[in-house]
C-alpha cells in the first residue's frame, strides 16, 4: 500500500471515528460505499442508483440479473412464454412467500403496477416504464378509469398474463427492473407512507432491512424465506451513505468498506490508483449531462442552448478533471449500445456559439442575465461546475453561479424546474437506446427539463413498436438528432467509465459490464 494513501487514511480514520463511528459492534460481511442518502424504498417512487441498489437487494421482480449484471434470469416467475406477435407474455410464479410468510401471489404484481400508474402517485417519475403495457399510459394519464382495460390479469394465483400495446423487445428487462417489482398490498395499506420503516416493511428479496439509518447506513441480513436463500452467501450487509469522495475513499483505505466506486475515489488520486491491482476501469452505457430548463428565460431560446453547448470545450473537462479514461460525448446515447449508430453530435466551436448567442440578443455575452449550475452534493460535480463557469465566461461572456443542494433536495427543485442548468447522469436500465432517449418525450416522469416536441414523440413511439431493428435504430438515431443538435434541451459532457475499489481475491461476484449492475445476491467472501 502506498505510503502517502495509508497517511491520509489514517487522518480520516480518526475523523470518522470522532464523529462517532463505534469499533465494538460486530462488522457486517460486507460493507459497500453507496453514494448519497438513500430518499425511499417505495419502488414505485424511487429514481436513483442508491434506492436501485438497495431495492433490488430487498425486491425481486418477475425476471432479475444475473450475476454479470447483464442477462435476465428467472426471478419470482419461474417461466414465461411468449406470443409469436410478441404482445402476450404469460409468467409462471414459483412457489415463494414474503418475508412474513404470506405467498407472493400474481396479484401481488398487479396491485404494484395500478399502485405505479395511479394518476395520484405523482412522485411516480418511472410510471412510464409501463407504458408499453396495453392501456396503462391512458390509465396513468386519467384517460380511463377501469384498470381492467389495462393489460395485465391474474387468472390464478401463479399465472400473470401481460398484454402489450407494441412488441418491446426489452420487456423482460423491464421486468427486472425497481418499478415493477411488487409489493405487499396488505404492508403498504395497514401503515400508509411509513410502511417502508424496518419495523413493518415486507418484502421478497435476498435480503431483509433490518436497519435504515439516514446519515449513517442500511444494514441488510439475508433472507432466509426468500426462494433461493442457499445461493445467497452473505449473512449481513452495510450500505453506508457518503457524499465526500475522500470520506468514501477513507473507508476502503482502512478496511471499513469493502467496495467503493467512482463516488469514493477522489479525482486527483485516479492516476496513482490505476496501478493497483484493486482498481477496476470498465466501459459502461452512462452519460453525464447538463439539463436546461426550457421554460425559464433565457434558455426558452433554443439558439441560447445550442451556444452553451457548442462553446463548451468537453476535452478540457475529462482531460483536466476527470483523467480516468472518460470520453467527451456529443450524443446522449453512449457509444457500444448493441446495433445502434448515433448521430454526429454537435462538437467544439466557440466561434459558432457567440454568433448565436449574438443573434439571440446577447453580443458578447451582454445583457444576459445571471443564471446557475444546480448540482447535487459531490466533489466531482462541484470541480465540473466550476470549469464550466470559467469556460462559458471565458468563450461566451457570461457568468454563471453555482448552487448545491443535498440529492433529496437537488431532486425536488430539478422536478419543480426550479432551476436554469442541472448536473444529470443517467445509467443505461437495459442494452436499448430507448432507455436514454424514451425518457425526453413530452411530460416524460424524468424528463424534468419542460421541454417537448410532437416529432420527437412521434419518432419515440414509431421506435417502439418497430419490429425491424435496423429501421428501428433508424428511428431512434433521427429522434436523437432532434434531441442533441436540433433542439438542445440537455447538453451531453462525457461517457462514464466504471471506476472500482475491491480487493478481488477476496471478494467474488462483481463482475465488470456495460450496465454497471452487482447485484448484492451474487456477491461472496472468499475463504
Amino acid at each position: 500500500m502506498n505510503g502517502d494513501l495509508r497517511g491520509r487514511a489514517v487522518i480520516l480514520l480518526i475523523a470518522a471515528a470522532a464523529a462517532g463511528c463505534g469499533e465494538a459492534e460486530r462488522r457486517a460481511d460486507f460493507v459497500f460505499e453507496n453514494g448519497s442518502d438513500v430518499q425511499t424504498l417505495d419502488p414505485a417512487l424511487m429514481t436513483g442508483q442508491p434506492e436501485h441498489r438497495i431495492a433490488s437487494a430487498i425486491f425481486e421482480g418477475l425476471t432479475a440479473r444475473g450475476p454479470t449484471g447483464t442477462e435476465i434470469v428467472p426471478g419470482v416467475a419461474e417461466s414465461w412464454t411468449v406470443s409469436d406477435d410478441g404482445l402476450r407474455y404469460a409468467f409462471r410464479l414459483r412457489d415463494c412467500v414474503w418475508s412474513d410468510g404470506s405467498p407472493v401471489t400474481s396479484a401481488d404484481f398487479v396491485y404494484a403496477w395500478r399502485r405505479v400508474l395511479d394518476p395520484g402517485m405523482g412522485a411516480a417519475y418511472y410510471a412510464y416504464q409501463l407504458f408499453y403495457v396495453k392501456g396503462a399510459e391512458e390509465y396513468n394519464a386519467g384517460l380511463i378509469d377501469d384498470f381492467s382495460l389495462v393489460g395485465v390479469r391474474a387468472p390464478d394465483e401463479r399465472t400473470l398474463e401481460v398484454e402489450l400495446r407494441e412488441p418491446t423487445p426489452f420487456f423482460l428487462y423491464l421486468t427486472s427492473f425497481y418499478t415493477l417489482f411488487p409489493v405487499n398490498r396488505s404492508c403498504v395499506e395497514r401503515h400508509g407512507d411509513l410502511w417502508t420503516r424496518p419495523e413493518r416493511i415486507v418484502t421478497n428479496g435476498p435480503f431483509l432491512l433490518a436497519e435504515w439509518i439516514p446519515s449513517r447506513r442500511i444494514r441488510l441480513v439475508r433472507n432466509p424465506r426468500y426462494w433461493d436463500s442457499g445461493n445467497v452467501r452473505l449473512e449481513v450487509v452495510d450500505a453506508l451513505p457518503t457524499e465526500n469522495q475522500s470520506t468514501a475513499f477513507n473507508l476502503y483505505m482502512t478496511g471499513a468498506a469493502d467496495w467503493v466506486d467512482g463516488a469514493g475515489i477522489p479525482l486527483h488520486l485516479v492516476d496513482l490508483l490505476s496501478a493497483r491491482p484493486d482498481f477496476h476501469r470498465t466501459t459502461i452505457l452512462v452519460t453525464y449531462f447538463y439539463r436546461f430548463n426550457v421554460t425559464r428565460h433565457p434558455f426558452t431560446d433554443a439558439r441560447v442552448r445550442r451556444a452553451f453547448n457548442l462553446a463548451t470545450d468537453k476535452r478540457r473537462i475529462v482531460e483536466k478533471i476527470l483523467r480516468a479514461g472518460q470520453e467527451p460525448a456529443a450524443t446522449l446515447v453512449p457509444p457500444g449500445m448493441p446495433g445502434y449508430a448515433p448521430p454526429e453530435g454537435p462538437g467544439y466551436d466557440p466561434a459558432e456559439a457567440r454568433r448565436l448567442l449574438a443573434e439571440a440578443g446577447y453580443p458578447g455575452g451582454r445583457g444576459f442575465p445571471r443564471v446557475s449550475i444546480l448540482f447535487n452534493t459531490s466533489e466531482a460535480h462541484s470541480q465540473i461546475a466550476v470549469e464550466m463557469q470559467s469556460i462559458w465566461r471565458e468563450n461566451l461572456g457570461v457568468r454563471v453561479d453555482l448552487e448545491n443542494q443535498e440529492w433529496g433536495t437537488y431532486l425536488n427543485t430539478e422536478s419543480r424546474l426550479d432551476y436554469w442548468i442541472s448536473r444529470a447522469g443517467w445509467v443505461a436500465d437495459y442494452p436499448d437506446p430507448n432507455t436514454f432517449l424514451d425518457m425526453f418525450v413530452t411530460g416524460g416522469g424524468n424528463n424534468r427539463t419542460g421541454w417537448g416536441d410532437p416529432r420527437y414523440d412521434d419518432l419515440i413511439r414509431q421506435a417502439s413498436g418497430e419490429r425491424d431493428t435496423r429501421r428501428r435504430m433508424e428511428l431512434f438515431r433521427e429522434a436523437e438528432r432532434i434531441l442533441v443538435v436540433e433542439e438542445t434541451p440537455i447538453m451531453p459532457i462525457y461517457f462514464y467509465v466504471s471506476l472500482n475499489l475491491y480487493d478481488a481475491g477476496r471478494i467474488g461476484g462483481i463482475e465488470p459490464n456495460p450496465l454497471d449492475e452487482h447485484p448484492l445476491k451474487y456477491i461472496f467472501i472468499r475463504e
